[in-house]
């Protein structure tokens, strides 16, 4: 255990931190699931306004800090790609 008053307050902040990057982590986790799951049912509306609010989340953790900008970026290219495949073979 921490015995300055310092590192004492860097351990609550710490926690309190984790528990909000936690709830941004695994709510751009499950838009990202969804959005991949509306691209392989083949619906091509509903797989663009999916992708739209996943990547929406994805910019605003990277902006936040929760997760690095370059994984918000990889995972919206390849959602991106899946969705312009998808709107290929639609067309």
């Amino acid at each position: 255990m921490a015995n300055h008053k310092s590192a004492i307050k860097r351990i609550r902040q710490n926690s309190k931190r984790r528990v909000h990057n936690r709830l941004f982590r695994n709510r751009v986790r499950t838009l990202v699931k969804k959005a991949r799951v509306m691209i392989q049912s083949k619906d091509v509306n509903d797989a663009k306004e999916a992708t739209r609010i996943a990547i929406r989340d994805l910019d605003m953790a990277a902006s936040r800090g929760t997760i690095h900008p370059n994984n918000a970026a990889r995972r919206k290219s390849r959602l991106m790609k899946q969705l312009a495949a998808l709107e290929a073979k639609s067309k």
